[in-house]
C-alpha cells in the first residue's frame, strides 16, 4: 500500500481513544486507502527533519510543474497576498506561505486528486476549508506564532473521513450522506459502527504517512472538548463548528451555539465574530477555487449575527425562566426538607428535642469528650405529681403545663446546651463544659422560676409544680457510654422521688445527696 510507506509516527500518538485492533488491521490491509504521491511523500520527509528550508520544499514541489503553478497561484490569491507584488517562482511561493501552509495545500491538492464525486465528500472538504480560514483568523488574534500549524491541522481535521469511507464503503454509505446529520451526531456515529470518530482515525492516518506527530497530534484533538488552557488547540477546536454553522441549513441556530462558546472564553475580548465572518466571506471564495471546489453562496454576515444574538437572548430568557423554577422549586424542596428535619428530631408538643434526637446527640458528645478530654453534665427532671395534676384539671391542662415548662427550658438554657423532653412529664438538659456544681446552679434556677411562675391557670388560679432533679457529670464517675451517664441522673432523680420530691440530688455526692428546693 502506498500511503503508509514513510516513517510511521502512530506510536507517538496520544488519542483520546485507541483504535480498535481490528480498525487498525483493516486500516492497513486496504487497498484503496488514501494515498500521496512522491512530491507529497518527500515533502513529510523534509518536515521531518529537524531545520526544513524554504529551499528544500520548493526543490522537492518543482519536481511537479502542475502542482508548482497552484502553489504560485495559491500564494498570488487575495488570502495569502497582502501586496499587489506578484511571487513568480516557487521559493518565493513558498517563503510567502510558509512551511506548514504549504505543507497543507501539497497534501490537499494530492488528496483532492482523488477526491470522489458525491455530495457529502464535497460537503466535508468544504467544511475543512472554511475551518481552516477561521483557525486562521482564531490564531492570528490568539496564538500568533502558530497561525501555520493551526491554519494546517484545521485544514485536515477531516482526512479520517476518506479512510473510513474507503475501508468500510458499505458500512459508512448511509452514514456519510445523510446530510441531516451534525458533525458531533457523525461522531457519535462513528463511534458506535467504528469504535472511534474519524478525527482519531485521521490522526492516526497522518502519523502514518509521516507527518510531524504535533500536525497528527492537533488533527486527533480537533474535535474534543473545547481546551481553554491551550489557544493553538482551542482555534482548531472552534474552527469546526464555525464551518459547521456556516455551512448550516439554518446557519443563525448553529451560529447562536458558537457565539455562546465564544462568550465563555476567556479570549473573547479579542476577538471580532462579525470580522471573522467578513473574512471567512471575503476569503472563501479564492482558497475554494485553488481546490478547485465550489464555495457556497455569500451569508449576509450582519444580519446573520443579529438573528443568532436574538435567538440567543430568546434562549437565555427561557433558561432564566426555567432556572428561576427550578431554583424555586429547589427552595421549596430544601425548606420541606429543613422542615421534615426538625419535625424528626422535634417533640410536637413542646419543641424540644426528642428522645431520639437526645439519644443521638448524647452518644455524639459522649465519644467527643473522650476523644478530647472535655466533660459535660446531664440534668434529668421528673415533673411532680403530674398524674394527679392530670386526673383533676383533664389532660388537656396537663399538656399545657408541658407546653409551658418546655419554653421555660427554651428561655433558661445557654447556646449550646441541649434540652428535650425524654418522655411523658420528664425532660433531659446536656450540659456541655459543665461540672455538677455548675448542673446543680441550673437546677436551682429551674426550680427558682417554677416557685415565682405558674405554668398553667384553672381560671383565675395559678397552677405551680413541682420538680424532681437527677445530675450526673461526666468527670465524676467511670461512665462507659451516654447511657450509663443518663442513667445516673435517672437513679439520682428518683432518689429525689422517693424521699420526698422537689429537690435535686447530684451522683456519686454521698455527702449531700439532696439539696431541697428551698435551700
Amino acid at each position: 500500500m502506498r500511503a503508509i510507506q514513510t516513517k510511521d509516527n502512530s506510536k507517538d500518538l496520544v488519542l483520546s481513544t485507541e483504535l480498535p485492533a481490528f480498525l487498525i488491521a483493516d486500516l492497513v490491509n486496504c487497498p484503496t486507502l488514501p494515498t500521496l504521491p512522491s512530491v507529497a511523500i518527500n515533502i513529510l520527509k523534509i518536515a521531518r527533519t529537524e531545520h526544513p528550508s524554504v529551499n528544500e520544499y520548493a526543490n522537492a514541489i518543482e519536481r511537479d510543474p502542475a502542482l508548482t503553478i497552484r502553489i504560485i497561484t495559491l500564494a498570488n490569491s487575495a488570502f495569502f497576498s497582502r501586496s499587489h507584488i506578484k511571487v513568480h517562482s516557487c521559493q518565493e511561493a513558498t517563503a510567502r506561505l510558509g512551511l506548514d501552509t504549504t505543507l497543507a495545500a501539497v497534501m490537499s491538492f494530492s488528496l483532492l486528486q482523488s477526491r470522489g464525486v458525491d455530495v457529502h465528500y464535497q460537503r466535508v472538504w468544504m467544511r475543512s476549508i472554511i475551518a481552516s480560514l477561521a483557525a486562521r483568523y482564531l490564531a492570528t488574534r490568539l496564538c500568533p506564532d502558530m497561525t501555520g500549524p493551526v491554519f494546517t491541522a484545521a485544514l485536515l481535521q477531516d482526512i479520517g473521513i476518506m479512510a473510513l469511507r474507503a475501508t468500510y464503503p458499505k458500512e459508512s454509505n448511509n452514514l456519510y450522506l445523510e446530510t441531516a446529520l451534525s458533525h458531533r451526531q457523525l461522531s457519535e456515529s462513528e463511534q458506535r459502527l467504528f469504535g472511534c470518530d474519524h478525527s482519531q482515525v485521521g490522526a492516526w492516518l497522518a502519523a502514518k504517512w509521516g507527518v510531524p506527530t504535533p500536525l497528527a497530534q492537533r488533527i486527533g484533538d480537533s474535535h474534543g472538548e473545547y481546551d481553554i488552557t491551550t489557544p493553538d488547540k482551542m482555534c482548531v477546536q472552534l474552527s469546526g463548528p464555525i464551518a459547521d454553522a456556516w455551512l448550516s441549513p439554518h446557519p443563525a441556530q448553529a451560529l447562536m451555539a458558537v457565539v455562546r462558546e465564544f462568550e465563555t472564553y476567556q479570549g473573547a475580548h479579542a476577538i471580532s465574530l462579525r470580522h471573522l465572518l467578513e473574512s471567512i466571506q471575503e476569503r472563501l471564495p479564492a482558497l475554494a477555487d485553488m481546490l478547485q471546489m465550489t464555495a457556497p453562496p455569500l451569508q449576509n454576515n450582519e444580519s446573520l449575527l443579529a438573528e443568532a444574538q436574538q435567538l440567543l437572548f430568546q434562549q437565555t430568557l427561557q433558561l432564566r425562566a426555567r432556572l428561576d423554577t427550578h431554583q424555586a422549586e429547589l427552595t421549596s424542596l430544601r425548606q420541606r426538607q429543613d422542615e421534615l428535619e426538625e419535625r424528626s428530631r422535634t417533640d410536637m408538643l413542646t419543641g424540644l428535642a426528642n428522645r431520639s434526637w437526645l439519644e443521638e446527640q448524647m452518644h455524639k458528645r459522649f465519644v467527643l469528650c473522650q476523644e478530647q478530654s472535655r466533660t459535660m453534665s446531664v440534668v434529668f427532671i421528673d415533673l411532680d405529681h403530674f398524674k394527679k395534676l392530670n386526673d383533676q384539671y383533664g389532660h388537656q391542662m396537663g399538656d399545657n403545663v408541658l407546653q409551658k415548662f418546655g419554653k421555660t427550658l427554651q428561655l433558661l438554657i445557654r447556646e449550646g446546651d441541649l434540652a428535650g423532653r425524654w418522655g411523658g412529664e420528664e425532660f433531659l438538659i446536656v450540659l456541655p463544659e459543665e461540672d455538677a456544681q455548675a448542673a446543680k446552679v441550673f437546677a436551682k434556677r429551674i426550680a427558682e422560676h417554677l416557685e415565682i411562675t405558674p405554668m398553667a391557670h384553672d381560671d383565675q388560679d395559678p397552677i405551680h409544680v413541682s420538680v424532681s432533679i437527677g445530675i450526673a457529670c461526666l468527670a465524676d464517675g467511670g461512665f462507659g457510654s451516654a447511657d450509663e451517664l443518663v442513667d445516673a441522673a435517672d437513679k439520682s432523680m428518683y432518689f429525689i422521688k422517693h424521699t420526698g420530691r422537689g429537690g435535686i440530688a447530684v451522683y456519686g455526692d454521698r455527702g449531700a445527696s439532696v439539696t431541697p428546693m428551698n435551700d
